[in-house]
């Protein structure tokens, strides 16, 4: 399947793709293979020049580029990638949306043992909480009622409550470092929320379904953005009504 938007685009800014090849000093087949061959993406500065003459960012011209935290986002809308679960984000964006952490990362979940369990989170919490970089983990209470009662309708009764013992176990580990804070909260959990400075991942929760089976919302902070206040504000007021966890 040839690609249509960067097609489309070129056809809207009454340019043909001689004129493409032209602009950007490059043989007119190169210029051609990027529009017929399927998923053929050009190099970083060759984007680049082609966004800024047909005047349409990069990742709409190739929504491929969504997971790839370099490129400029989309500036008309916060919305980067929709993902149909949680297990479907690449392993790559995970790691490196935690290394590159250099303000702020927030997290509100009941468990999120597989930060631990899967991207050995906790090396990077130490590293980086040393760095000066915030680190604030709201995990749930495995007493509270919101907790038995999700544990119920997902159908693991006694699991999630020891996914969240296990959690607890892990964060006092960095719990005491400057700069980390861990606490506790009973609230309903309507969406897992995973923040790295102006990235924010939202994994909404559906009645009956894994956390890991339910869909990711990944959103860049822009301004004025509203979906992004939303959610922020929300991880706020859980994070006021959660108990510090206390060290040993």
């Amino acid at each position: 399947m040839p690609n249509e938007r960067l097609q489309s685009a070129i056809r809207a800014a009454g340019l043909t793709i001689d004129d493409l090849a032209r602009e950007l000093r490059v043989d007119p087949k190169t210029a051609g293979r990027w529009v017929t061959v399927d998923g053929r993406v050009p190099h970083p500065g060759n984007r680049r020049d082609i966004s800024n003459l047909v005047g349409v960012d990069e990742v709409h011209l190739w929504p491929s580029l969504a997971e790839n935290l370099h490129v400029k986002p989309n500036t008309d809308t916060e919305l980067v990638h929709l993902y149909p679960s949680r297990s479907s984000i690449p392993f790559t964006l995970w790691t490196e949306l935690i290394a590159s952490v250099k303000e702020q990362m927030d997290v509100l979940v009941f468990s999120g043992q597989f930060l631990v369990e899967q991207h050995d989170i906790l090396p990077v919490v130490r590293q980086k909480a040393a760095e000066g970089v915030r680190f604030r983990f709201a995990v749930g209470d495995e007493t509270s009622t919101a907790v038995t009662q999700r544990a119920m309708e997902e159908g693991t009764t006694g699991g999630l409550q020891g996914r969240i013992q296990m959690m607890r176990r892990y964060l006092a580990e960095v719990a005491d470092l400057s700069n980390v804070e861990v606490r506790t909260h009973g609230t309903i959990l309507y969406n897992s929320l995973y923040r790295f400075d102006d990235n924010l991942l939202v994994n909404g929760h559906v009645f009956g379904g894994l956390a890991g089976q339910n869909p990711v919302l990944h959103l860049r902070q822009l301004p004025g953005g509203l979906m992004w206040k939303n959610y922020v504000r929300s991880f706020d007021h859980a994070w006021k009504q959660a108990r510090p966890e206390l060290s040993d």
